[in-house]
């Protein structure tokens, strides 16, 4: 079956979700190899799906203190179309700020203020939807009900970018959501199987208050939902639409 963006963009999504919730590994790391071999095959509209698979292998490299294969990755990833300048400002990246080839590829970036304003607000939910999971996980503690509550998704920006870099951090932005909400959904089936099981064996079992538990979790459910769509990207009118250089080095704070 010949290889097209949606179906590599597809695997990119599920290669970043296993490493996410289940750490890195070999397979994954030779996986990401042959997205962007395949990638790079499929011409220009292929292109940042290579970029895509460098990125996340440069970072790979660089957690295992291998600064060259860093840099080596993202200057491929640059020339295929990564101008996330916005990524590049986060904490494990800025010790590699004051290096003449990190600074280079850092230039060489281009991005519209449009796009820079998506890509900012992209990095800023992923923060978010972040630490809405620890505390849903708190939350969630102690619940009696059977009930599954699952993470509420914060809608994908519909915006057509002007660069095709800002595709690398949506498919970030759609993998971090996947893996935080694959990560809830197992908790909370553990929780209510074993609530099952429980009930089904303990003549005290509290039924009033596994039923207040499940109101109260609707409740959390809904507010987390609406807090969630006012959240929703919202483009800037008259923001920039010509590709410029990225702000300079060091002038980012990334989100937090």
């Amino acid at each position: 079956m010949a290889d097209t963006v949606d179906s590599l963009a597809t695997r990119v999504h599920d290669l970043l979700v296993a490493i996410l919730t289940e750490g890195p590994s070999a397979g994954a790391a030779a996986g990401l190899q042959d997205v962007v071999a395949r990638g790079a095959a499929l011409g220009p509209d292929g292109a940042w799906l290579a970029a895509a698979g460098h990125t996340t292998l440069g970072m790979l490299a660089l957690a295992h203190g291998r600064t060259d294969q860093t840099l080596l990755h993202l200057d491929a990833a640059v020339t295929a179309g990564f101008n996330d300048c916005v990524m590049l400002h986060a904490d494990p990246l800025r010790p590699l700020h004051g290096t003449p080839r990190f600074r280079a590829l850092y230039q060489r970036m281009l991005i519209t203020q449009a796009d820079l304003d998506e890509v900012f607000w992209l990095h800023q939910e992923m923060q978010v939807m972040s630490r809405d999971a620890q505390q849903a996980s708190v939350d969630n503690l102690g619940r009696l009900d059977t009930g599954v509550s699952s993470l509420p998704q914060v809608p994908m920006p519909t915006r057509r970018p002007h660069t095709s870099g800002v595709w690398v951090t949506r498919l970030d932005f759609a993998s971090t959501q996947s893996a935080l909400q694959r990560t809830a959904l197992k908790a909370e089936f553990q929780r209510s199987s074993g609530n099952t099981a429980l009930s089904l064996i303990d003549d005290s079992w509290d039924y009033a208050r596994a039923r207040r538990d499940a109101w109260g979790a609707d409740e959390l459910d809904s507010r987390r939902l609406r807090a969630a769509e006012a959240r929703a990207f919202v483009e800037r009118p008259g923001a920039g639409a010509v590709p410029l250089p990225c702000p300079p080095l060091g002038s980012i704070v990334y989100p937090v």
